[in-house]
């Protein structure tokens, strides 16, 4: 019995590769679902929804509804899925089929990867062939694709703006490379007729999904989001009109034909949207990019390593589509039924934050000469952001200005292709330009180079705002400087002040984390002294320059309102680093400090082809490396070697002087000795011993001893 924190465990569904994009939506999906929902209106859905919002009761009674098993396989053994109740490693055949027979229902997508297409007629015929042991009704949808379509003639020749509906799916004719798909598809249908009651199948056409982290439109949504072009690629010309569904919404259909078990045996999975490639990719770039697309050849796409064959061919698709059964049968809770480029707000929050793709904004402060350059191009080259210093970013303003206005001839095919709209919001833009570029320059004229705040904080916001700032984020270098300017920058405009409440300020543009470097200037002088003079000339280190910029940030910074108080007020506390305390002239652990605070990157890990270069890279670095250690080892063997040798000479002739003199000493030191022995003992000693040679004793130690006894007066 579940308790009243716990779902009722519902019917057990089956769904091959869980982890796939598609299915990854489609499992999370139905697991959340209570059984049986998609039976009542959607109005009284509604507005049950919001009755269970608004009472705890409810909401303790929804939890004990029934809510579908998510059981399936993986396409990578090692994924971690939260929502299935189990998944399969199968080794077999049987074994698979003992999985699918004990599920009422069973889902197969092969839209996503034709290598499962014979797996799933496999998987449909199994069953069908234990028909006869089925206790009750089973289910098996095969989740296929629209490029089954993709060849059938319009429905009406005279008029192609007429759509295909689910009638029409007898004269479908599928792309040549989608034939496995189409045979799928009538297999399918056909396994499902011999016994309804107790076996029956679904095939459910999904037009291109998107949305929850994208799928065959994720190429698009990258090279946005990376900005590294100017223009996002538009393959061949744009034309084709594209069926789409949002993921969600074809989860939702599926739960519809589950539960409702339609008539009708085959089913477009398609949005009511009619959009064409070009206005899909341009809607893509306009909000997450640089705004603008490029038409390029069919054959160029072929370059792009991230596409397939199959990828390319659904996005060059010709079709119009609509579902008349979807409108008529279903009750669906749409996500996106308008489709992308209507919803496209909601698209792009969904893709960010399915992929951790959010921005990370640091502001860098701290007195000339700390290190903020240094420190922000190191946190920029680990997080892949944009350094913002403030002098780059009027000259690239002044630059971009000089650009549009000298473009004001448009080229006559882009003019055709943009749009009359788009040509008037271009000329606008133009004047716009104009008059700030005039503004800009007559402002450096008359401050000796210096641009006035008011221009600076604009181009500086604009820059902020810009597509990859608010994609990746950026590290702000040094600037603004006073209270005045952070409040200029950040604060919402037209807003009064309310004492003693944090004031509104724009969180698109505004800093996550501020970080201040510190130092005293005598360690600020020492080292702007000890820099080389190449690095020192022509920047604003040079002693006049330096020690003026000095005493200015000193005094923007010992006010009560500095810029470290304006991020203070708004509980954006700043991680202040003591420059001085580390010694550290790379700046390497301030910036490991930085990045303990900060926490990992927000952004697409590096792709194959950067891996390969960066072990490439790496393997390259490790033997210059232990080609260098080599050398060094050898080379200071050799002076060690030469060094022992040197020491071994020096040693050994120290050692023969020394000996030399010893023995000079000893020589020198028996002299007295030798006389003495020669003189008084020497004659009677000898004579003792020809005495013992002559007389021949038994014991010529005793005898000579008693003859020196007798004879020692001769020797006293």
């Amino acid at each position: 019995m579940a308790t009243a924190a716990e779902p009722v465990r519902g019917p057990r569904v089956f769904l091959n590769h869980l982890d796939s994009y598609c299915g990854r939506s489609i499992g999370e999906y139905l697991s959340r679902c209570g059984v049986g929902t998609s039976l009542q209106n959607v109005e009284e859905a509604a507005a049950e929804e919001e009755d269970e919002n608004n009472s705890a009761a409810e909401v303790s009674s929804r939890s004990t509804e029934e809510v579908y098993q998510i059981v399936g396989t993986l396409a990578n053994p090692e994924s971690k899925l939260g929502f299935a109740e189990e998944t399969y490693a199968v080794s077999s055949r049987e074994e698979l089929l003992r999985h699918l027979l004990d599920c009422e229902v069973v889902l197969y997508n092969i839209a996503e990867d034709a290598n499962q297409i014979e797996e799933a007629t496999w998987a449909a015929s199994a069953l069908h062939k234990e028909i006869e042991h089925f206790a009750t009704q089973k289910l098996f949808i095969l989740i296929s694709t629209i490029m089954s379509w993709a060849n059938s003639k319009p429905p009406d020749l005279e008029d192609p703006e007429i759509p295909f509906t689910d009638e029409d799916y007898h004269r479908r004719k599928c792309h040549p490379n989608f034939i496995d798909h189409i045979n799928a598809e009538k297999l399918i249908l056909k396994l499902g007729k011999t016994n309804k009651r107790k076996f029956s199948t679904y095939v459910v056409a999904s037009g291109h999904q998107y949305g929850a982290g994208e799928g065959i439109f994720h190429y698009f949504f990258k090279q946005s989001w990376l900005s590294e072009t100017p223009a996002i690629p538009v393959f061949g010309d744009g034309k084709n009109f594209i069926p789409t569904i949002h993921v969600l919404d074809l989860a939702a259909v599926l739960q519809n034909v589950a539960e409702h078990k339609p008539r009708s045996y085959y089913i477009l999975a398609v949005d009511v949207s009619t959009h064409t490639l070009q206005e899909l990719i341009k809607c893509i770039s306009k909000n997450v990019g640089p705004g603008k697309i490029e038409k390029i050849p069919k054959e160029n796409a072929f370059l792009s390593k991230e596409l397939t064959q199959m990828h390319l061919d659904m996005l060059l698709v010709n079709l119009r589509m609509e579902s008349m059964f979807l409108k008529e049968s279903f009750n669906i809770k749409w996500a996106a039924e308008t489709g992308l480029v209507e919803n496209i707000e909601k698209i792009v929050k969904e893709y960010k934050q399915s992929r951790g793709l959010l921005p990370l904004r640091v502001y860098i402060h701290g007195p000339p000469g700390v290190g903020k350059s240094t420190v922000a191009e190191l946190l920029c080259k680990h997080y892949k952001l944009h350094h913002i210093k403030i002098k780059n970013v009027i000259s690239e303003a002044v630059a971009d200005l000089e650009k549009i206005v000298a473009s004001k001839e448009l080229d006559t095919d882009s003019v055709e292709d943009e749009g009359e709209n788009d040509e008037e919001e271009e000329s606008k833009n133009v004047e716009e330009a104009q008059e700030l570029l005039d503004a800009i320059k007559e402002s450096m004229e008359l401050n000796a180079g210096r641009l006035d705040d008011q221009f600076v904080i604009r181009v500086l916001k604009d820059k902020l705002k810009s597509m990859p700032c608010r994609n990746q984020g950026y590290v702000l270098d040094g600037f603004p400087e006073s209270y005045d300017q952070a409040k200029e920058i950040f604060n919402m405009e037209s807003q009064e002040e309310i004492r003693g409440k944090i004031p509104k300020y724009d969180k698109l543009i505004i800093p996550e984390f501020v970080i201040s470097l510190s130092a005293s200037d005598e360690f600020l002088i020492n080292r702007i002294i000890n820099l080389p003079e190449k690095v020192v000339a022509g920047t604003h280190y040079t002693q006049d320059r330096f020690l003026q910029s000095l005493h200015t940030f000193r005094d923007l910074n010992t006010d009560d309102k500095t810029v470290l108080n304006y991020f203070d007020e708004l509980e954006i506390h700043p991680q202040i680093i003591d420059v001085a305390k580390v010694e550290d002239p790379e700046n390497r652990f301030i910036v490991k400090e930085i990045v303990k605070e900060v926490g990992e990157p927000r952004n697409y890990g590096l792709t194959d082809e950067e891996k390969e270069n960066l072990d490439r890279q790496a393997a390259e670095e490790s033997l210059i490396k232990e080609a260098q250690e080599k050398a060094e080892r050898e080379l200071r063997e050799a002076e060690e070697k030469a060094e022992r040798m040197a020491n071994w000479e020096e040693w050994t002739k120290e050692r023969e002087e020394v000996k030399r003199q010893e023995q000079e000493l000893l020589e020198a030191q028996s002299i007295p000795l030798r006389n003495y022995l020669m003189q008084n003992v020497m004659p009677t000693l000898l004579r003792g011993i020809n005495e013992c040679c002559r007389i021949r004793p038994d014991d010529p130690v005793d005898f000579l001893a008693e003859y020196l006894f007798r004879n020692s007066s001769d020797i006293e």
